[in-house]
């Protein structure tokens, strides 16, 4: 079963998507996610011109070998740019396999560990009152987990919070990124009263997270966590910047809110302090960064050890190939936590037909063989590339700050 073809398809039904589709010689196909927001042309070119000349011929059977083969071979390794491109690699190795079994992966990776995989949704509004009418919302879908971000007053934009209500995109298309203006006092004492307006209306019958996006520091964040404490968080994501490790001990000396942490993470190393010393409760790498299955496999079974669940990221930049793979992924593992949900647009559904499917607050996997999912081609390539970047933040001085 040898690697045949190998080729990168660069899409944007709504939003950018890079998509590896291999060929075995027995006329097996397998699909990859390489999305790596804002550095979409950087991934594809580095699949196309450097990693895809080396997979022809290859034993598509081989994935561990491939993968090492990839990651080893990349002396410049563990890069997002790097790691993005061999996960595309694996997940369709993956992928074939699956097929070549007759299996859906999950069966492959261990088997089922539970029927269906928890969701959360995603309510946001520029207004307290707009927030809860779509924590209301969701809740009425079926929803039993919901992320909650609102609009801080004096604060024109904030993370989290479209303005029109429409579904929250940040990649605005464009020659320059959007800036935004950033007051953590005003955040800081702004944030407790949303979540006691949530817990009032709503009661504590479901989860209830929330973002912070990297912008606080570590007295900052413990702070936060012990003020949001009454609210019973399931998690607090992404406090501090990810870089400072050491950082989230002083979060935990403070505060028994549950932290989460990892999606711009893309090695096991990145996140291997905070998963042995316990001072993170759910690692939010996903597959599409995090390496591909195999790698993530890894990432989650270290997390195990030290009673650290999975989160994994899953918002719309990565396409309904990244979740596919992440669900099969989630229903295996023993330590699945929750999984981020925000469903596609119905032209990104048509581009990437798939078969796992949403109902009451659960989402389950594929049964066919394989990751259940693949790429429309003549679709695709009716929504060529546009050039788009995230935004950036700046303090009420001027000077820049985590977006």
């Amino acid at each position: 079963m040898r690697i045949v073809e190998a080729k990168v398809i660069v899409t944007c039904p709504d939003r950018n998507f890079v998509t590896l589709k291999l060929t075995t010689d027995d006329g097996l196909t397998g699909v990859g996610d390489a999305t790596l927001n804002g550095r979409e042309l950087a991934v594809a070119s580095y699949l196309k011109d450097h990693v895809c000349p080396l997979l022809i011929g290859r034993d598509a059977s081989r994935i561990e070998d491939t993968w090492q083969y990839l990651h080893k071979g990349a002396y410049w390794r563990r890069g997002p740019v790097t790691m993005t491109a061999v996960a595309a690699v694996d997940t369709a190795l993956w992928d074939i396999k699956g097929k070549a079994a007759g299996m859906p992966v999950y069966q492959l990776i261990g088997g089922r560990s539970r029927d269906a995989v928890t969701v959360y949704g995603h309510a946001n509004g520029t207004t307290v009152p707009e927030a809860l009418d779509q924590v209301g919302s969701l809740l009425d879908q079926g929803y039993r987990a919901v992320r909650v971000q609102a609009g801080v007053p004096g604060l024109e934009k904030v993370y989290g919070v479209p303005a029109d209500r429409a579904p929250y995109e940040p990649a605005i298309a464009g020659d320059r990124p959007e800036e935004a203006t950033w007051s953590t006092a005003k955040y800081l004492n702004f944030v407790p009263d949303l979540f006691a307006a949530v817990r009032e209306r709503f009661g504590h019958d479901f989860h209830l997270l929330h973002d912070a996006h990297h912008r606080l520091t570590p007295i900052e964040a413990a702070r936060l966590g012990k003020a949001v404490e009454p609210y019973g968080l399931f998690w607090l994501e992404d406090p501090i910047s990810e870089e400072l490790q050491e950082g989230f001990r002083l979060i935990r000396r403070h505060t028994t809110t549950p932290i989460a942490v990892g999606e711009v993470y893309n090695s096991i190393w990145d996140c291997h302090q905070l998963i042995t010393e316990q001072l993170i409760d759910y690692i939010r790498m996903d597959v599409v960064h995090g390496g591909g299955i195999t790698h993530l496999r890894r990432v989650f079974d270290l997390a195990d050890l030290y009673h650290v669940r999975t989160g994994s990221h899953g918002a719309t930049d990565l396409s309904p190939v990244c979740l596919a793979a992440a669900l099969h992924v989630d229903v295996a593992v023993p330590n699945f936590g929750i999984q981020e949900y925000m469903p596609h647009t119905e032209t990104t559904d048509a581009v990437f037909p798939h078969s796992y499917r949403f109902a009451d607050g659960l989402l389950y996997p594929s049964e066919e063989p394989g990751l259940g999912v693949d790429i429309d081609e003549e679709a695709a390539a009716e929504y060529p590339y546009r050039r788009a970047y995230l935004p950036v933040n700046r303090l009420e001085d001027g000077s820049m700050h985590d977006w």
